[in-house]
């Protein structure tokens, strides 16, 4: 029996929501690049879904694309679009215009219910550079270090019982009540449902010790456990 050519199939995947503030092309670019310059291998060829839901037909669309894909960000998907000339001009430019429904609950302007998540994934290995760990509508705990250059994700709370090197991203699909918790704490980055600091942001006198981080209201906090 011959087998087709392709097969599509539904997947999961985490994709930061980008979105705009401004309607200036060059204010938009400005802020971007310093963004990146913060954390250059976090964002180095990121895919991204930019949410234009201030934006109306009267802004100059092309431009604000042209600035965005300057710094070397990829749009993948636009939400948010309130007005029906300006999606109009967005599908010509060439990008996806996604409805509510197309938005995955992997994407953080959506919440995974309780209700969906699953059994806790739990890894036993050490997670190495270039690795990516990501635990769908549940909690991650990994008993052993996670590297440098290594990204661990879940849509829920993060437990390293080890050396926390890497990237940790909690709450990836937008739940602001996740935690990470570590034992070790010398990440590069640690997120919550998007809100994040680099290692540079994260206090000195919480370099190298136990630490939970989480949110209260709206901004990142961290808790020293020892």
């Amino acid at each position: 029996m011959s087998q087709l050519p392709i097969d599509l199939k539904g997947s999961s995947f985490t994709l930061p929501v980008l979105h705009l503030r401004h309607t200036d092309p060059s204010i938009i670019q400005k802020a971007l690049k310093e963004k990146i310059s913060r954390a250059p291998n976090f964002f180095n060829n990121a895919a991204v879904i930019v949410n234009v839901s201030i934006l109306t037909k009267e802004v100059n669309w092309y431009q604000i694309k042209k600035a965005i894909l300057s710094t070397g960000i990829f749009i993948v998907g636009i939400s948010g679009c309130q007005d029906e000339q300006l999606k109009d001009i967005i599908i010509r430019s060439g990008l996806p215009v996604l409805n509510s429904s197309q938005v995955h609950t992997s994407i953080k302007e959506s919440v995974t219910p309780a209700k969906l998540f699953t059994k806790t994934r739990i890894i036993f290995s050490p997670i190495r550079s270039g690795q990516q760990v990501y635990a769908a509508n549940a909690d991650l705990v990994i008993i052993n270090s996670v590297s440098e250059g290594a990204e661990v994700l879940a849509d829920g709370n993060i437990h390293v019982y080890g050396v926390m090197r890497g990237r940790a991203l909690a709450g990836a699909s937008g739940d602001d009540s996740c935690q990470i918790f570590c034992t070790s704490l010398f990440a590069e980055l640690v997120s919550i449902s998007g809100h994040y600091w680099i290692m540079e942001q994260i206090p000195n006198d919480s370099i190298g010790c136990a630490s939970r981080l989480y949110l209260q209201d709206g901004i990142l906090t961290i808790q020293k456990l020892n």
